[in-house]
């Protein structure tokens, strides 16, 4: 299998100097099995790039699962060039959204509403397909199973796990590590602990045995309690999945926009001599704008 990162800033996209060795698009990752079948994990600005190195393998279909309907994670839909070129698939994968009452369709269709963007879905010459998933419902993917699991964000966010020819990755999304509400004095605080319990043992056993990890590591631990609920997770939160799921290796993605390349090295530097790592536990890496990791 081999996975390679397409965008890993996240909220929005940062081009510049500061970010010119982790790179400045959204979320977009390509995972090709041992069979080179293709599949693209999130469509963030990161998705331009990415197409325009496929269109030396059209006729193509594109399996697209998105985490969620956040702008970074589906901006760069519209934009990913084999949807104008005849005899191509895009194969769009998501959530049904409880607050919209439509399923993954409309993160292509509110972009391509005509005062935002000048070509309309019906004008794209590619064929569209929209899937819907179920929680925990695998669903084949050539000779990959994929898997989604509800995570936490403030939107419905599916974390993906894939699996083919006995090697496995797991991607969050975006994710922040399930708390309790309540203060311990509340009434409701003991039936809630109950709730982010269990939540966290599911989360947990959906990433258990996993060769690869990527996870949202926005935050330092310095910098979580001011963003507590904004639905993001730390390094040393990712540290700790990494560890209870007995990853291979861990990457900390979805870099925090306003944090420059020296910044980001540094943030990691800090969580590693938190949490020092131990024999047998996994390899910690930054997720890289172009970086391919192949087992």
């Amino acid at each position: 299998m081999k996975i390679r990162f397409w965008g890993v800033r996240g909220s929005i996209a940062v081009p510049g100097p500061r970010t010119v060795r982790y790179g400045g698009n959204t979320t977009c990752i390509e995972i090709r099995t041992d069979n080179n079948e293709l599949i693209i994990i999130d469509a963030g600005t990161g998705i331009f790039p990415l197409s325009q190195t496929l269109l030396g393998e059209l006729p193509l279909t594109a399996n697209v699962l998105i985490t969620h309907s956040h702008w970074d994670h589906i901006q760069g839909l519209p934009f990913f060039i084999p949807n104008f070129i005849p005899g191509n698939v895009l194969r769009l994968h998501g959530a049904f959204d409880p607050v919209s009452g439509t399923g993954v369709e409309q993160a292509m269709a509110v972009q391509l509403q005509y005062s935002y963007f000048p070509v309309r879905e019906a004008e794209l010459k590619a064929r569209m397909e929209y899937i819907t998933l179920m929680p925990e419902q695998g669903i084949q993917i050539g000779t990959a199973t994929v898997t989604p699991y509800l995570l936490n964000h403030p939107v419905i966010n599916f974390g993906y796990r894939i699996e083919s020819a006995g090697k496995s990755v797991f991607f969050t999304g975006d994710h922040e590590p399930p708390y309790n509400i309540y203060a311990t004095s509340d009434d409701e605080f003991a039936d809630y602990q109950q709730f982010v319990d269990e939540k966290a043992e599911a989360i947990a056993h959906a990433m258990q045995g996993v060769d690869v990890l990527i996870a949202d590591s926005s935050y330092t631990a310095q910098e979580y309690p001011a963003k507590l609920g904004w639905g993001h997770g730390t390094f040393d939160s990712s540290i700790n999945y990494a560890r209870q799921a007995n990853a291979r290796v861990l990457f900390c993605t979805h870099h925090e926009p306003t944090r420059s390349d020296d910044a980001l090295e540094a943030a990691l530097a800090q969580a590693l001599a938190a949490n020092p790592l131990q024999p047998g536990d996994p390899e910690v890496r930054l997720a890289r704008e172009g970086d391919t990791y192949e087992f």
